[in-house]
């Protein structure tokens, strides 16, 4: 607490950075925001655009990059998006932003953040094209967590001979997140296939009975491989837990 006041009355810091030291978060007018969150779980703190105002959206983004040096927004639409990139440039002109407007992410780091760099690689696999959102959310997660990613993507089940083909390259994995809609299958093929903790990721796409990703999740909890299954398009989540495996052998590693 003492370094923190004295860094604050020297102007090494601002207010905001100090309260978040202190108390855990920042506070905001458009909420809270969890500065501690990496340090107390090794996830960096997210901020989900859907359902925010794009000034609520870059409100919380600024406060992240003043207090951790780093902001995560997921399912940003265009708009949102554009509006974090403009106030964050404006706040910290040696800043980055990186926007990836298929997955909805953007990811800005402040000029002196250094990412994470862990010794552990997680694949992220998708089924289909239309997976790729999904899956590119789970792959921003693990890579600001600090594994390195490895992109599979359009190795469906419709012809294994895609996913066969690739298999070598995922074996190499610590840690595999399988993205897919329709009924989901390919979660349990390559569970059946490789020795790394594999990670379901059922997607809502796919339509009629047991659309909207019900089936793909249905058959992830049902598998006969064994694998951990989370929400329908949670690549955030997905993504954590991954990232959390990697740096859990990184740690091992390093012994």
């Amino acid at each position: 607490m003492r370094e923190t006041l004295a860094a604050l009355e020297a102007g090494e810091i601002g207010v905001e950075e100090a309260e978040s030291r202190l108390a855990g978060y920042a506070t905001t007018d458009a909420g809270r925001f969890d500065a501690a969150r990496e340090r107390r779980r090794g996830i960096p703190e997210a901020i989900l655009a859907e359902g925010k105002t794009p000034a609520e959206v870059t409100a919380l983004a600024t406060t992240a990059l003043e207090t951790t040096g780093r902001a995560l927004v997921t399912r940003a639409d265009e708009a949102t998006a554009a509006a974090v990139a403009s106030a964050v440039g404006d706040g910290d002109p040696d800043a980055t932003v990186d926007r990836d407007d298929r997955t909805g992410s953007v990811v800005a780091h402040a000029g002196d953040f250094e990412r994470p760099s862990l010794d552990a690689a997680v694949a992220v696999v998708a089924a289909g094209t239309a997976d790729a959102p999904v899956a590119g959310e789970a792959a921003v997660v693990a890579r600001e967590i600090g594994a390195a990613v490895d992109r599979v993507d359009d190795v469906g089940v419709a012809n294994l001979d895609r996913i066969l083909d690739q298999v070598g390259r995922i074996r190499g994995a610590d840690a595999v997140i399988v993205a897919a809609g329709r009924e989901g299958a390919l979660p349990t093929v390559v569970a059946g296939l490789v020795d790394a903790p594999v990670i379901a990721l059922p997607v809502s796409t796919g339509y009629g009975v047991g659309g909207e990703g019900v089936a793909a999740l249905q058959g992830a909890l049902q598998s006969c491989s064994v694998l951990t299954t989370v929400n329908v398009d949670a690549g955030f989540v997905a993504g954590a837990q991954a990232g959390l495996i990697a740096r859990a052998v990184d740690a091992a590693r390093a012994e």
